[in-house]
């Protein structure tokens, strides 16, 4: 089965709420993204609602739900009370647990599942009762995958931002670590999703190293690359980056 792309909507927000107006509309947008054949569409709500707002997460899950049933909805955040019960009550395919705290600009860094293996546990657990898949964000490190399996994920998103921001010779280790991480995943038992800083020239080579990589969540580039070529042309370019077109 091809990698698919699910499209982060996060930097569409963040260039609505620059002023107060309704537009760029995240609906409008995310239905031309999946008309292009996204296989999905990814929301971070932090706390301050820089970007995605609480309400737009129940709008987003309309849309998905009415006009494109099947295709995948992924809420991103840190599993505080007040975010699982926003998942809890939009009821996403899949949830993404990410350490960010309140303040931060952008995830830069993933879980140490061995520090916070209660609170992982617990919050797995919890979401999976309500049906939902659970991925753990997590650095490029081989020893993470089993543990992650360990607490009950699904699946880890493997934090690409060290390969996605680097330059040579540094880019080969950055990828090595990448890739070596998304095999030990395979070895375990769990499923493989990656994100951050992924651009259409550095996804091929890492779709073809890891054939166990089931989706890339890209928001950043996406909306970069549309400036210049349009939202659905460019969904279509990162699809065929990816082999999905």
């Amino acid at each position: 089965m091809a990698c698919k792309l699910s499209v982060n909507v996060n930097a569409i927000a963040y260039l609505r709420n620059r002023r107060d107006v309704p537009w760029p509309d995240l609906v409008d947008l995310g239905r031309i993204a999946l008309k292009a054949g996204a296989v999905g569409l990814t929301v971070h709500p932090r706390p301050d609602e820089r970007h995605v707002r609480r309400t737009d997460v129940p709008a987003l899950r309309d849309l998905l739900r009415k006009e494109f049933p099947g295709r995948e909805y992924n809420i991103e955040g840190y599993p505080n009370e007040r975010f699982l019960k926003l998942v809890e009550a939009n009821q996403p395919d899949q949830v993404t647990l990410v350490p960010d705290i309140p303040g931060q600009s952008t995830s830069d860094h993933g879980w140490n599942i061995g520090e916070n293996e209660k609170l992982l546990r617990r919050v797995v657990n919890r979401l999976k009762r309500g049906g939902m898949r659970v991925a753990i964000f997590i650095d490029p490190d081989p020893a993470q995958p089993a543990m992650a399996k360990a607490v009950g994920a699904d699946r880890i998103e493997i934090y690409t931002g060290p390969y996605g921001g680097a330059v040579w010779p540094k880019v080969k280790r950055e990828f090595d670590k990448v890739v070596a991480t998304g095999r030990a995943a395979a070895k375990a038992g769990i499923e493989v999703n990656a994100g951050h800083d992924l651009t259409r020239e550095n996804l091929p080579p890492l779709v073809a190293a890891l054939p166990n990589l089931k989706e890339v969540s890209i928001g950043h580039a996406i909306i970069a690359d549309a400036l210049q070529f349009g939202l659905g042309e460019t969904v279509k370019q990162f699809r065929r980056a990816i082999n999905d077109l």
